[in-house]
Parts: structure tokens; sequence; C-alpha cells
């Protein structure tokens, strides 16, 4: 569904570069409705039979992880994370944790397909109410339970301010 509503309103994808999973569906649902498909892959994942997809519109093999999440970073104007396993939680974290350091300011969504997401958004909101993370932090993501709905706040964002993250005590209180 993803896949095909992205093309359907004209978006490309830039995505992990893989011919498996749930990115690999979005991808060739991507293409086949005539959108542009770009792949950033890692040259050891690249290597294995079956992982990267060969057939993508532009291919870009990197040396490291590190370099491949930067190149997606800088080539992608809006991030979404569907339901997936610790790579996709270490992404998602590494973007929200960019955008809140003010490297980006890019539309995050968590797609919270059947409330797949629900524990990690409750941590979120655990760290918050134990003043590990201000309350803005919520704002530097939205999540949507649709795929339209998603695409949709993508289209309408306007990028959001939020505090210095840390908690800083004002100078006059920190010298009484």
């Amino acid at each position: 569904m993803l896949g095909e509503e992205m093309a359907r309103r004209g978006y490309g994808l830039v995505y992990g570069g893989g011919d498996i999973g749930s990115m690999g569906i979005v991808a060739h649902a991507v293409q086949d409705g005539g959108g542009v498909v770009t792949g950033v892959i890692p040259h050891a994942l690249n290597l294995i039979e079956g992982v990267g997809w060969d057939g993508v519109d532009e291919l870009i093999v990197t040396e490291t992880m590190r370099q491949r999440k930067a190149i997606m970073e800088e080539n992608s104007d809006a991030f979404i994370a569907l339901p997936g396993g610790l790579g996709t939680f270490e992404e998602l974290l590494e973007i929200i944790t960019l955008k809140q350091l003010h490297y980006h300011d890019k539309p995050v969504v968590i797609l919270n397909s059947g409330g797949y997401y629900d524990p990690l958004i409750s941590l979120f909101e655990h760290a918050v109410s134990e003043r590990f993370a201000k309350a803005d932090t919520i704002a530097l993501f939205h999540v949507s339970s649709s795929v339209i709905e998603a695409l949709d706040y993508i289209e309408s964002y306007e990028p959001v301010v939020v505090e210095c993250k840390w908690f800083v005590e004002e100078p006059e209180a920190a010298s009484k």
C-alpha cells in the first residue's frame, strides 16, 4: 500500500537497497507505479545472495553502514519507519536524534500499523515523564496509523521548533 500510494502521488524512494522484507515490497511497488527507486546498500550486504535488489533505478554501494545512513539522510525529503527489527529501530532513533540536534528539519513519521510501535512510543513518553527528555521531544516525529495519514502529514508538514534538548539551569539559579 505505501509504495503504491507513494507512486500515485509522484514520489520516489530512497531506501536501504534490499529486495527482501517490507521495504523490498515498497520499493517494487514504487517502481511498478512509475516512481524512481534509489537503493543505498553497504558492499558487505550487497554480496549476500538475495539481499540486494539489482532492479533499482540507481544503486549506491557504500563501504559502511554509517556511510549508507548518511547518504540516505542526505537524499531523502522525509522519513517513514515501517514496522521492523533492530536495524529499523536504530535508524529511526538516529534520524529523530539528528532532528533533535538540528542536523535536519525533515518530517519523520512512524507508521504504527496495528499498534506495532505502541511500546516504543510509551518508552518515549516514559523518558519525558522521567525527565530524560523534554515534552516537545514528542513533536520531533508524527505517529500515523495509516499510509494515507502518513503521506498527508508529510505533504502538509511545517517544521517544528523544539527547545534545547538539555535541561539547563538558568545562570542565576545555578549560582544560588
